[in-house]
C-alpha cells in the first residue's frame, strides 16, 4: 500500500514540476495572451454587433450592455498584450481569468436555459455559433491556465521577499 502512495506522489510532483517549469509557463502565457488578443480584435471593429451578442446573453442590465461590449474587448487586448509581454502579470492574468469566470457563468446560464446564441468569442459573425459544451470546456481549460499563471507567479513574488 505504501508502495502506490509514493507513485502516486511521485506522478503529482512531477507533475506539479512541469507545470510549475518556466518553459511551460511561458507557453501558458502565449497561449492565453494569444487567445484574448485574438478575441478582442473583431470585437473592437464591431462593437455594434459585439453589444447585440451581448444582449443575446440576458444577463446584463440594458445601460450597461454598450459599456460593457466597448470596454471588455480592450481589456482582453491590453490584459492579452501584458500577459505575453511578462509586465503585470498577476494583476492581468488575474483579471482575464476573472473575465473567463465570468464567461463561463454567462454560457452555463443560456446553456442550461436552451438559448442557441453567438457566443461572441471570436467573431461577432452572426453565424459563427459553437456548441455550448465545447466552449465551457475550452473556458474551463484557459481558465486553469489563467490561475496556474497567476498562482506561480504569486508563488514566485512570495519567494522573492
Amino acid at each position: 500500500m505504501r508502495k502506490g502512495k509514493t507513485i502516486v506522489d511521485k506522478m503529482w510532483r512531477n507533475f506539479k514540476k512541469i507545470i510549475n517549469n518556466r518553459y511551460t509557463l511561458l507557453v501558458f502565457r502565449l497561449i492565453l495572451g494569444g487567445i484574448f488578443i485574438y478575441a478582442s480584435l473583431d470585437k473592437i471593429a464591431h462593437p455594434d454587433q459585439f453589444a447585440k451578442i451581448v444582449y443575446n446573453y440576458k444577463f446584463l442590465p440594458h445601460s450597461l450592455i454598450n459599456i460593457f461590449a466597448i470596454i471588455v474587448p480592450w481589456v482582453e487586448l491590453i490584459c492579452g498584450i501584458f500577459v505575453i509581454a511578462g509586465i503585470f502579470v498577476q494583476s492581468s492574468s488575474a483579471i482575464l481569468s476573472l473575465l473567463l469566470v465570468s464567461f463561463i457563468i454567462a454560457l452555463s446560464v443560456n446553456f442550461f436555459r436552451g438559448l442557441d446564441i453567438n457566443c461572441g468569442c471570436f467573431s461577432t459573425d452572426p453565424k459563427g455559433k459553437e456548441e455550448g459544451a465545447i466552449l465551457l470546456i475550452r473556458d474551463f481549460v484557459l481558465l486553469a491556465i489563467g490561475l496556474q499563471i497567476f498562482l506561480s507567479n504569486l508563488r514566485r513574488l512570495n519567494n522573492a521577499k
